[in-house]
């Protein structure tokens, strides 16, 4: 992170007042807590680039075998029909 992502610096003199165990502990469940949350948006941002990709290659792979398949038909428009004999 850079230090504008981080948050203001807070310097603290001797005023600064002291914290209590329960407080100390209370900052450790909110870290605990945000650790998990920052792993867990991970996971479904890589989740989403893995969903998006898998539909990118699906639509590039249909669009392909579409073009493959209109050239494919391509050879019956120079199918001339056979003559027709009258008797």
């Amino acid at each position: 992170m850079s230090a504008s992502e981080q948050g203001p610096k807070i310097k603290y003199g001797e005023s600064a007042p002291k914290l209590d165990k329960a407080q100390l502990q209370f900052m450790k469940l909110i870290e605990e807590q945000n650790l998990d949350r920052v792993q867990k948006l991970k996971r479904i941002r890589r989740n989403n680039l893995l969903t998006a990709g898998a539909l990118g290659v699906s639509v590039l792979a249909i669009y392909g075998y579409s073009i493959l398949s209109v050239q494919q038909e391509k050879f019956l428009d120079d199918f001339e029909e056979p003559k027709k004999v009258s008797s």
